[in-house]
């Protein structure tokens, strides 16, 4: 005869029949759950390098041994090859010349840092390689090129109607605040550029080529450097003369950046015969004269919102103010990228840019 679970439960309830409830759960103990200690720095950093680090034979697999067909890119950093992973991931491998600067520990700590950047108007860091000299950073495959290859190229440079020259700016301007104020890291990026800037199929900007940004303290607001790098026509002139860097200098890159996609020119090679001008101050007198859409490429005469192109042309002149101080901050830049240069002063937003810097009142050396 097997026991009965009707009788055990008649003899032995489950509940006090005298209570309304059931009965109470048993008394947590006294002392909580210890957990274990987190891993020290040094083996979070190993931790972090592993789950990044890319063999040198997938990477010779997806480049077909860095086969001249898949070469996309080359300059003093070194050379980039397009590749294809086994997931179907396309990349795009920049291996770094032996003359690029940095140690295997310092080159590990950056990749480290730069992985953790995540915004949509930043070209992804995938990983790294590290083999013996070879130093390789694997990134995200951008497929449209560099911004250069457009907005200088007579014919390219009509794809670009203002709609899109437009987004461009307005993506760049959020991917620098990202850098600046947003991220967990405050990053002065030093090149940006059009040759910098990578666009996807859909022409969304991307931020690239890290080599050169400084990360800085939240409270270190200037920096200096006696190895001056970056590229001439981009370069603020604190950091060109002075060897002072700052946010500031990223923004006065930016505003060069903004007025050579809004004129289609190169800031490096413009120059006005009849009045002896550079981008600059040709930018700067049509504008004074209240006749800045003058400036506007050519090939935008289609497409072009007036209002959205004094903008630009407004906020990039402050930009490039020759007082650092004077030019805005990112946040007030992308916060009054939709309004009108006049909506902008009445709420105070935007002051009227100073002029720029001419000869007789250029920094000298110290």
């Amino acid at each position: 005869m097997y026991p009965s679970c009707t009788a055990q439960y008649q003899t032995s309830p489950f509940y006090s029949l005298n209570q309304t409830g059931l009965a109470k759960p048993p008394v947590s103990p006294q002392h909580p759950l210890l957990l274990p200690p987190p891993p020290p720095p040094d083996e979070l950093k190993a931790m972090a390098l592993q789950s990044l680090r890319f063999d040198l034979s997938i990477i010779e697999a997806a480049t077909k041994n860095f086969a001249e067909v898949n070469k996309i890119g080359a300059g003093g950093f070194g050379s980039v090859y397009k590749g294809i992973l086994t997931d179907g991931q396309e990349i795009a491998e920049k291996r770094l010349s032996t003359s690029s600067g940095s140690g295997a520990d310092e080159f590990q700590t950056e990749v480290v840092l730069v992985a953790k950047l995540q915004h949509r108007n930043l070209v992804k860091l995938l990983g790294y390689c590290l083999e013996r000299k070879d130093k390789m950073l694997i990134y995200e495959l951008v497929p449209n090129k560099s911004l250069d290859h457009f907005i200088f190229d007579l014919e390219k440079q009509r794809q670009l109607v203002w709609p899109l020259r437009y987004k461009i700016i307005k993506g760049i301007a959020r991917g620098l605040l990202y850098l600046h104020s947003d991220s967990h890291l405050k990053i002065i990026h030093r090149d940006l550029k059009a040759g910098n800037i990578l666009l996807d199929e859909d022409m969304t900007p991307k931020i690239s080529d890290f080599g050169m940004a400084k990360i800085v303290g939240e409270n270190k607001s200037l920096q200096h450097t006696k190895r001056i790098a970056g590229t001439y026509g981009y370069m603020s002139p604190e950091y060109a003369v002075h060897g002072l860097f700052s946010e500031k200098s990223d923004i006065y890159s930016f505003g060069i950046l903004m007025l050579e996609i809004v004129c289609g020119k190169r800031n490096t090679s413009f120059f006005h015969s009849a009045h002896a001008e550079n981008l600059l101050t040709y930018v700067w007198r049509q504008w004074k004269n209240g006749t800045p859409i003058e400036v506007m490429d050519s090939a935008l005469r289609d497409s072009y919102v007036s209002n959205e192109v004094a903008r630009c042309i407004h906020i990039a002149l402050l930009c490039v103010q020759q007082d650092p101080e004077a030019r805005p901050p990112m946040t007030k830049v992308v916060d009054t990228s939709h309004e009108s240069p006049t909506q902008a002063q009445e709420r105070d937003g935007l002051k009227l840019p100073q002029g720029p810097i001419t000869r007789s009142d250029r920094l000298e050396p110290s």
